[in-house]
This record gives structure tokens, sequence and C-alpha cells, in this order.
């Protein structure tokens, strides 16, 4: 239990909010509504797009590798710092910076810090909240993403009016951040950390054989699921803006939806869990984001783009939740090497999807092809999705 001078509960879990609203909302998922003025401002391809996007997700993927061994140590509140501080500068700095090479650098920072952020930030909340009987509360923590959505198209629209240039967008993203952060960390800081591997051991696996076999499985469907929700996530404003009547309009409000339907969703995923079992709550979700990958970038319409994008947001944070939680209820005592492949998978999905998505869509005209492709993806991982069959949930 905490002693006095500790935060309570609820104001924990709202640290949490804001750090993840600054870091992920913000400073991890501001480029896709900021992609199309960037490339009319800097004279970006969709393919020179997607590297940008990429490189952001390989920051992501080494910072969550880096991260996944400092979550144990005693020293993880000052790393946790360093990420954050990070955030805040690198979003900051989206105000002053032009040449490609200068972005690919720069959201590449970006990436190792919010994922410093998430995986630290998250250690740190989870411990706390369960320290204080309140395991419920973490949902609260992961809606942050989707209101750091909803803030960021609330700040660029406000700037998008008063200033007119990305680089202004960029640069009161960054304040916002910082003063989210700087919230966040007054409360953080409070918290005493935990004594590595104290805590309840969390229960022995089941049978072996079986749990390796559903483990595998597992990491290839959570890879490709970094593949298929990554293309409709970066890309999703730019479809907006190919074609569609009231673009300046739909941009924001597509983007608005994602956000809007991803702060409830892991709170939403965890209750069907409870009631279906882990894995068929992933394999609802895995279909369900399918048919919005597919209604946002080969559907024809205004409706097919705001349902789709409706459909993404609503799964994507669910499946990350779950995903993790499934893998950790697999690996029994020994999760942490387990989580390090979870994350090499997904990070591996979501590096090569811009990348690939970008050259495809200028290559075919359009975002039917790498909308396609990506739900394929979904299919798969859906398809590859068992429980162990000893585990009892399903």
């Amino acid at each position: 239990m905490s002693d006095r001078n500790e935060p309570s509960a609820l104001p924990v879990a709202l640290a949490g909010t804001l750090l993840l609203t600054a870091a992920m909302g913000i400073g991890r998922f501001a480029y896709t509504p900021l992609l199309p003025p960037l490339r009319e401002a800097l004279g970006w391809s969709l393919a020179a797009a997607g590297d940008v996007a990429s490189a952001n997700f390989l920051g992501y993927l080494l910072g969550a590798l880096l991260a996944a061994p400092l979550a144990q140590r005693g020293s993880r509140t000052r790393w946790l710092l360093a990420g954050m501080l990070g955030s805040a500068l690198t979003t900051a700095l989206g105000g002053v910076v032009d040449g490609l090479g200068a972005w690919l650098l720069l959201r590449l920072l970006s990436g190792v810090a919010s994922a410093f952020c998430l995986v630290l930030g998250t250690a740190t909340v989870v411990e706390a909240l369960v320290d204080r009987k309140r395991p419920g509360l973490v949902a609260l923590h992961f809606a942050g993403v989707g209101l750091g959505i909803l803030l960021s198209v609330a700040v660029i629209e406000l700037l998008r009016v008063a200033a007119g240039s990305v680089h202004a967008m960029w640069a009161g993203l960054g304040l916002v951040s910082a003063f989210a952060l700087t919230w966040s960390w007054s409360v953080l800081r409070r918290l005493r950390p935990h004594a590595p591997g104290s805590g309840v051991a969390p229960p022995a696996s089941p049978h072996p054989p079986l749990a390796r076999a559903a483990l595998a499985r597992l990491i290839v469907a959570y890879g490709l699921f970094g593949f298929g929700y990554v293309v409709t996530a970066t890309f999703i404003v730019a479809m907006a803006r190919g074609g569609l009547a009231h673009a300046a309009l739909l941009e924001p409000l597509t983007w608005g939806v994602v956000g809007l339907l991803a702060a409830p969703s892991v709170a939403l995923w965890q209750h069907l869990a409870r009631r279906l079992g882990i894995f068929t709550a992933l394999r609802v979700a895995f279909a369900v984001e399918a048919c919005g990958v597919l209604l946002a970038g080969y559907g024809e319409g205004t409706f097919a783009l705001l349902v789709g994008g409706g459909l993404l947001g609503g799964t994507f944070m669910g499946i990350t939740a779950l995903g993790l939680s499934a893998a950790r209820d697999i690996a029994g005592r020994h999760p942490g090497r387990v989580l390090g492949w979870m994350t090499a998978a997904f990070g591996l999905g979501q590096l090569l999807g811009p990348a690939v998505a970008g050259r495809l869509a200028e290559s075919t005209g359009g975002f039917g092809a790498p909308s396609l492709l990506a739900a394929a993806l979904l299919v798969g991982g859906l398809l590859l999705l068992r429980a162990p069959e000893r585990n009892p949930e399903n």
C-alpha cells in the first residue's frame, strides 16, 4: 500500500491519462492529421511521407526494446522523465524543421520518446493502481491515447484558423504536450518505486508445448496487426483529402472520430474479454478492424471513410491491450522475454506498413490496394488466434 505522502488512485490514473495524451495521442499520432499540410508545405511524395512515418515506428520499436529492461529497475522514474522531455521537445521541434532528413531523425527520436513514456509510464501507473486495489482504472490511463487524438484535432484546427502554418501547428502541439506532461510528472514523481522482483508472481503457464504453439501464433498475429492497423492510422486523413467533397471539414472530423472511439475502447474490449474469453474477443476485434480498414481505404464516399475510421479507432488500442494481456497469461512466471517478442513483432509490422503502403498507393494511384493488403493481413492474424487447449477461458 502507498503511504500518506503518495497520490491516491484517481490522480495516478489521470496522470497516466495525460501522459498518453501527450506522448501517444499527440506526440506519436499527430503526424496523421498534419500529413496533408506537411506534404503541401514540404513537397513530399507519398513514399517520402510513408518513410517519415516508418522512421517514427522504428524509433518506437527501438525505444520499446530499450525501455523493457528499464521497467524493472529503480532508475525507471528518471528514464520516464527523459521520455517525457523528449516527447515534448520532438513535438515542438516540428515547428522549425524543414528538410526530409531532419524530419526522419526527428520522428525517429519522437518514436523512442513515446515508447519510453508508454512502457515505463504504464508500468508505473499499473503498479500504483494495483497497489491501491483499483486496477479497473487502468482503462482510464489508456483512454489518454484517444483523448490526445481529439485534443490534437482541436489544437490543429484552432491554429489553422489563427496562423495557417503547419509549423505553428506543431509548435502549438508541443506547448500543449509540455503542459500535460508537467502535470503528469508532478503526480508520478511522488510514487515510491517498487523493488525489482517485488509483487505477487503471476500464475504458472499452461501445458508448455500447447502454450508455445499458442504463443507463436499470437506473436505472428500481433505482427500482422501492426501492419494492418498502421496503414489506415497513418494515411486516413490523406484519404479524406483525396477527392472527397468538403475535405476541409472531413479531415478533422475523420481523425476526431478515430480518437472519440479510441478513448473508451480499452474498457469495452476488456469487458468483452471477461464475458467471451480473451482470444474470442481478440478475434472479434481483428474482424471489426479489418472491416474498418477496407471501408476507409477501399470504400467510396464520406460515410465509408467515417465508419471505417470509427471501426479503426474502436479496435486498435483494444487489440494492443488484449494482445499483451494474452501474452502475459500464456507466459506465466516469465513474461518479460515474451512481451519483448510481442513488441518486436508489432514494431516490425508497423515499421513496414507505411513505407510499403506509401509506395503501393503511388504505383496504383490510390489507397485501395494498400488497404486491401492491410485487411488481408488482419484476417490472416484472426485465423492464427487460438487459445492454448488447456486455457479455461476459451
